[in-house]
């Protein structure tokens, strides 16, 4: 026994298939899903078993000739036949070359007293026909059809099917309505035999092949197969054969029924879930959705607003430490401006992001959310659009709890108090001491000239004075230069602070959006990205 090659786009195609049934709850029709899987396992078995057979199915109504035919073909009297009631109970199978068809009529479940072989045939020039598994199907349309189902289903397994239809019921709606609609694209593996051809003259016999073709391809049968024949001559029976011969020795008849149904199911699929434009969709989130869901989150998170604060508060407490004393001191008469800008409740705040006081708006983090969301579906079918909102909403309601825990823990440390700051008080302390010592000079000179003991007639030294009075203006000069340096420095201190702040509550708020939208979003655009990809493979 061999295997069947399938070819590589029939592989592909079946991979694809396989990758969309993997994808497709929920997304596509459970009835569409069920039958889908339902073909990759058949075409699983299918190919499995041997590629030297072909199987052959005769299909019809009741009264249509269908086990005469079936005998005929055959050449021996193998199914029972009947005029008022069909008599085929259970499927009939004549195999020409037995080796190595036992395991395929297993699997088409044919009992094993319904099983003959034709091997000696082959000594009769009907070589042509080795490999053919002919079936003599049970009646669609009959009372024992309504509760078994096996006509259906060996129509649905067979490689080639043979419609037997008799002059009186070759339009019967049961048939063209149950089957002859579904073989769209089966014209391959599809042939329709005419049968009781006897019982019509040739003009009527002409009219009526004419008027099933006619119907056949109104009906979506593009190049129909019709053999006229009858059973009771033998005429046409020839013909059938060689028709069946042909589909035998190809041994392709099982890839082209494969071929087929994958070819149906795609085009159903296709009217539910349409290719489109569908692959022009992001299949994954640029870089300028990902800032722009940062920056929509940080403001929901307020650190624009904390980074501001901070700067200002980190600003107004440098005021105790560093600048000329002096003004400082006549500031402290004056109205606190920390309490007049309400820098001291801001202050307040920033310390609560260190006890976990700082939220997150929970409105703007889901609207943020969503237009990440619709940005990236705007083009998607309804169904995979809202498949993607999911996901992008998979965590918003923990979201929020989230950047509040995160944040909490990015604590800019207001009592910091950086060295530089000790040192520039230090100096200009002393330049403050400097400047009460030469006031003090200069005091003493003025009042005890000439008169002091000796210590403070050197003090009061009047050709010193000048000196005194340089050497003071020189200490309030660089006290003045030392306060606006160090205000200057205090900014730009302040400015990188806050950056530094604002830096760090960015990349955390950019590491949780990142888990907790990006990525679900993203699996859910390769989803629809492989979805799709193999939906063009399947109609390849």
């Amino acid at each position: 026994m061999t295997t069947v090659a399938a070819r590589p786009s029939l592989a592909t195609r079946l991979t694809a298939l396989t990758k969309i049934v993997e994808l497709g709850p929920g997304r596509l029709e459970p009835k569409l899903l069920a039958e889908a899987s339902t073909l990759l396992t058949r075409a699983g078995e299918r190919l499995k078993l041997s590629s030297e057979h072909t199987v052959v199915a005769l299909a019809g109504g009741t009264g249509s000739g269908k086990s005469s035919l079936f005998n005929a073909l055959s050449g021996l009297e193998l199914s029972p036949t009947g005029v008022r009631r069909p008599t085929t109970a259970r499927t009939h199978a004549c195999v020409w070359g037995l080796e190595g068809a036992t395991p395929l009529l297993d699997w088409l479940q044919i009992q094993w007293r319904h099983r003959f072989s034709r091997s000696s045939a082959l000594d009769k020039g009907e070589t042509q026909l080795n490999g053919l598994i002919l079936l003599d199907l049970p009646d669609h349309d009959s009372i024992r059809a309504l509760t078994d189902n096996e006509a259906d289903r060996l129509i649905g397994v067979a490689d080639l099917v043979v419609w037997v239809l008799d002059p009186q019921k070759y339009a019967d709606a049961s048939t063209h309505r149950r089957y002859v609609t579904e073989l769209a694209g089966h014209d391959a593996v599809t042939v329709f035999a005419l049968n009781q051809a006897d019982r019509l003259s040739a003009e009527e016999l002409a009219e009526l092949v004419i008027d099933l073709n006619d119907l056949l391809r109104r009906e979506g049968v593009e190049h129909p197969s019709v053999v006229p024949t009858s059973a009771a001559t033998g005429r046409g029976v020839d013909s059938l054969k060689s028709v069946i011969a042909a589909a035998v020795s190809r041994r392709r008849a099982a890839i082209q029924k494969l071929e087929a149904d994958l070819h149906r199911l795609e085009q159903r699929i296709a009217e539910t879930m349409p290719v489109g434009e569908a692959l022009s969709a992001p299949s994954t989130v640029d870089d300028a959705r990902r800032l722009g869901l940062t920056d929509a989150l940080c403001d929901a998170v307020g650190v624009p607003a904390v980074g501001e604060a901070m700067e200002n508060v980190y600003a107004e407490r440098s005021m105790s430490w560093v600048g000329w004393p002096y003004p400082r001191w006549i500031a402290r008469l004056r109205p606190n401006p920390l309490k007049a800008l309400r820098l001291q409740d801001v202050a307040d705040g920033i310390r609560g992001i260190a006890s976990g006081a700082v939220s997150a708006q929970s409105a703007e983090v889901v609207n943020a959310v969503q237009a990440l969301a619709d940005g990236l579906s705007s083009d998607m079918h309804p169904v995979w659009r809202s498949s993607l909102n999911h996901a992008a909403r998979s965590q918003a309601a923990k979201l929020p709890k989230a950047l509040t825990d995160d944040l909490s823990e990015v604590a800019p440390r207001l009592d910091r108090v950086p060295g530089w700051w000790r040192l520039l008080k230090v100096w200009q302390y002393a330049l403050v001491a400097g400047l009460v010592l030469g006031v003090a000079w200069l005091v003493t000179g003025l009042l005890f000239a000439g008169q002091a003991p000796l210590g403070v007639r050197l003090l009061g030294d009047t050709a010193a004075l000048p000196w005194v009075g340089l050497m003071m203006a020189a200490v309030l000069g660089l006290g003045a230069l030392s306060g606006i340096a160090a205000r200057n420095f205090v900014e730009l201190g302040a400015s990188k602070e806050r950056e530094r702040l604002e830096r760090e509550m960015r990349r955390r708020v950019s590491a949780i959006a990142e888990t907790s939208v990006v990525e679900p979003v993203e699996r859910e655009l390769g989803r629809h990205h492989a979805f799709y990809t193999a939906m063009r493979a399947l109609a390849s």
